[in-house]
């Protein structure tokens, strides 16, 4: 049986969500064709589309499925025949809307171990005309993992890089050591399908993952565990392990707020063991946002985890969700503040500054009488609920400030100036609200900083 699977878009890395099922579908005896559209164009790959039996699209997040809607009808005009599926985290979340494109089997959670079985079934049942659909199924089945399969990607050097201070350059790799979350963030994505599980790939996988990539030339790795630290001896155990084979190795992972304070004692592991930075998302510097995402933190809580990450000496990329319906004009103003007064502008991707709530199909955002009363009917091409805030004014700066980002980016601004021009947006808003005796406030003396290790693929959902 021939089986192609596509990933449209992971975070600019060579997709752990294509190479790990590879493994079981390969193991198993079919002929797994791996196609990244965010490297190949669709375009130069029609002849193996159209020799497939069967289609599978990773869909790990908003963006990608976004793209994968335009995919999907172009494959199924090339290839009528193919069974068509959609597997990872979003892909239960918009069952409705891909069935109506023409996907017919839907795996989320722990996807290998079903979509290998369902392959399997294909595979005994190829010709006899016997039905093979299969409704969306969600597994959270524990799962002893293969090696994934990196033999036919594009090589690491095409994806993302990290860059460091001076300009030298770090090829990465990419990889997972859990999946799930044991939190139930209102606005996060994981926990409709996972709902407070979270599943480890077990150590020997993840650093025989990880030992391939170095021998294709990774010099960092990046971990998209939704949280490091939510099986903590597992994770410190692979960064143990990582650091001793390979001591000149970097990383990067992914840990909230809430457990870097409970566990402050072991952040020293981090930066003996070669973090380059850990990301966080933050979300928010106002308590009230803070508390109805239901974070778990506080800002005192981020100050200081803040202060502990420096005088471990491992930067803190804070990520934020800066546009929701509770913030207004001057709360926005007090974001950008305390970004300065902070001395994170360096450490903040400038498209940070611009990132609009979120509310996809099952966010338990929707739980919440406020929100359902803001939103409108659900937007199939967005693939989330529309809402406006009350106040138009912040609307059209989110708005202005994206197109900025956009433009900002091709033109290579530094971090500092682009969040200058922020703010000088910003106050062409507020001018007409201050009173004619107040004064326009002024930021902070911000001292020359370095810029701290970041990916070159910017950070988006």
């Amino acid at each position: 049986m021939n089986v192609v699977l596509v990933s449209t878009y992971e975070l600019g890395h060579q997709p752990f969500g294509l190479a790990s099922p590879a493994a079981w579908l390969r193991h198993d005896g079919a002929r797994v064709t791996c196609l990244d559209l965010s490297q190949q164009a669709l375009k130069d790959n029609e002849e193996c589309l159209r020799n497939a039996d069967l289609i599978a699209f990773y869909l790990p997040m908003h963006t990608a499925t976004r793209v994968a809607l335009y995919a999907i009808s172009r494959v199924r005009s090339l290839n009528p025949r193919a069974h068509l599926c959609a597997y990872g985290l979003y892909a239960p979340l918009n069952s409705d809307q891909l069935r109506e494109l023409g996907i017919q089997s839907i795996f989320g959670g722990e996807f290998e171990a079903p979509l290998a079985a369902f392959v399997s079934k294909l595979m005994r049942h190829e010709g006899n005309g016997t039905d093979t659909s299969s409704s969306a199924s969600i597994s959270l089945d524990r799962q002893q993992f293969l090696v994934p399969d990196r033999s036919r990607f594009p090589r690491l050097n095409k994806y993302a890089k990290l860059m460091l201070p001076g300009g030298r350059e770090r090829v990465v790799g990419y990889t997972e050591a859990s999946r799930g979350c044991k939190h139930l963030c209102r606005h996060c994505p994981v926990v409709p399908v996972y709902n407070g599980v979270f599943r480890i790939v077990q150590r020997d996988v993840v650093l025989a993952d990880i030992r391939q990539q170095v021998e294709a030339g990774a010099e960092h790795i990046s971990f998209g565990d939704p949280d490091f630290f939510n099986g903590i001896g597992h994770s410190l155990g692979i960064v143990r392990a990582l650091h001793t084979e390979f001591p000149t190795l970097s990383y990067d992972v992914t840990i909230k707020i809430e457990h870097l304070l409970t566990h402050a004692e072991h952040l020293s592991t981090l930066r003996e063991t070669g973090c380059a930075f850990v990301v966080s998302a933050v979300e928010s510097f106002d308590d009230n946002v803070l508390r109805l995402l239901d974070k778990g933190h506080t800002r005192a809580d981020f100050v200081e985890v803040l202060k502990l990450m420096r005088e471990i000496g491992v930067p803190l990329s804070p990520t934020f969700v800066a546009f929701t319906p509770w913030i207004s004009l001057a709360g926005y103003e007090d974001f950008l503040l305390t970004l300065a007064e902070l001395d994170l502008i360096e450490n903040v991707q400038p498209i940070q500054l611009a990132i609009q709530l979120l509310i996809p199909s099952g966010s338990r955002l929707l739980k919440l009488q406020e929100v359902r009363d803001l939103i409108g009917p659900f937007d199939h091409a967005a693939l989330c609920y529309r809402w406006l805030h009350s106040d138009a004014r912040v609307d059209l700066l989110q708005q202005q400030l994206e197109a900025f980002l956009q433009q900002s980016r091709k033109w290579g601004m530094p971090r500092r100036a682009i969040f200058e021009h922020a703010w000088s947006l910003l106050q062409s808003f507020r001018r007409n609200e201050r009173a004619a005796d107040s004064r326009e406030p002024a930021l902070p003396p911000m001292a020359a900083r370095t810029t701290i290790p970041y990916l070159t693929e910017p950070w988006y959902c």
